[in-house]
């Protein structure tokens, strides 16, 4: 497999990992119809765990089935597929080496109350990434939360112990809890804070969602206006967030969301590309919706990508 200019320049920004976690980053920038542009897109499959079966698979049932999931990826050329241990475990052997996968090493539910903390069970080791032959490890941090620097503890452990076998780590980083409000969760600052956090913990791949023009911290809102910095549409936002993230040196990834109308979806990987991001990582707005369908629009997505739309 030959790296093409764009991923050389990419992996010349990670200047402290070995070359074993260069390699997995290579090998999922090198994967699918996206190889060599520096754009990627990734299947995340954790959200049966958070929000139960009926309102993740039902939609489509054939999602009940992780084999489903592993083809849906192949198939549709993407550069890696995310899931919890036992969703990958159940298809590790008939898809090995066919996708880079992403074990997702943590998971909240929704069968707690609200005065549990916001805050994620482990649910995987190092090892058994190391043992499915997974490029990287996967894990949720909620910048907001009182439970925030429990898990920042677990993941700078599990993110060292990660790259010493040549695995790297992308870190989800949502804004939650009891310090911020809900629009505060979308928030631009908040966003791009979570951003920069999450670079600072290590993060190869940090995965944030789109934000909104909403500026949720007093100093920060004073700093954003004094400072003229543009908010005003979605790819501005995006671009602020690539700021955040060492200057567009880190490999950045937007989240989808809940299922949304097509429309929405393309306008959103627009915004994402012409904000300098690299990619989408899409689950329900393509598990949940039929096959052929899904396809349809990981093709636009795709082009989106490659700039042919």
């Amino acid at each position: 497999m030959k790296a093409s200019n764009t991923v050389k320049k990419i992996l010349a920004n990670y200047e402290g990992e070995t070359p074993g976690v260069k390699a997995k980053l290579c090998q999922m920038l090198m994967s699918g119809r996206l190889k060599g542009t520096g754009k990627m897109i990734i299947l995340p499959v954790d959200q049966g765990f958070e929000h139960g079966p009926a309102r993740t698979y039902a939609p489509n049932p054939a999602a009940y089935d992780p084999h489903y999931h592993y083809q849906l990826a192949i198939d549709a050329g993407l550069n890696a597929f995310a899931a919890p241990l036992g969703l990958l475990e159940a298809g590790a052997d008939t898809f090995a080496g066919q996708i880079p996968t992403i074990l997702k090493l943590n998971s909240a539910n929704s069968l707690m109350s609200d005065t549990a903390g916001k805050n994620q069970a482990i649910t995987g080791s190092v090892e058994d990434a190391l043992r499915l032959g997974c490029s990287a490890i996967g894990f949720t941090i909620y910048p907001g939360s009182d439970m925030a620097l429990d898990m920042f503890e677990e993941i700078t452990e599990m993110r060292r112990e990660a790259a010493a076998l040549g695995i790297a780590t992308v870190i989800w980083s949502y804004p939650r809890g009891e310090a911020i409000s809900k629009d505060g969760e979308t928030a631009v600052d908040i966003a791009a804070y979570a951003a920069q956090i999450a670079a600072l913990l290590g993060a190869h791949i940090i995965k944030i969602k789109l934000s909104t023009d909403h500026l949720e911290l007093k100093e920060a809102k004073k700093v954003f206006q004094e400072q003229k910095i543009d908010v005003s549409t979605q790819a501005a936002r995006v671009a602020e967030c690539m700021r955040s993230s060492f200057a567009g040196r880190r490999l950045v990834v937007f989240s989808g969301g809940a299922k949304k109308g097509e429309d929405s979806i393309y306008d959103d990987a627009r915004a994402i590309r012409d904000g300098g991001g690299n990619g989408s990582i899409i689950g329900r707005n393509s598990f949940q919706r039929e096959r052929g369908e899904a396809l349809a629009m990981f093709d636009k997505l795709v082009d989106i990508y490659k700039g042919r739309d």
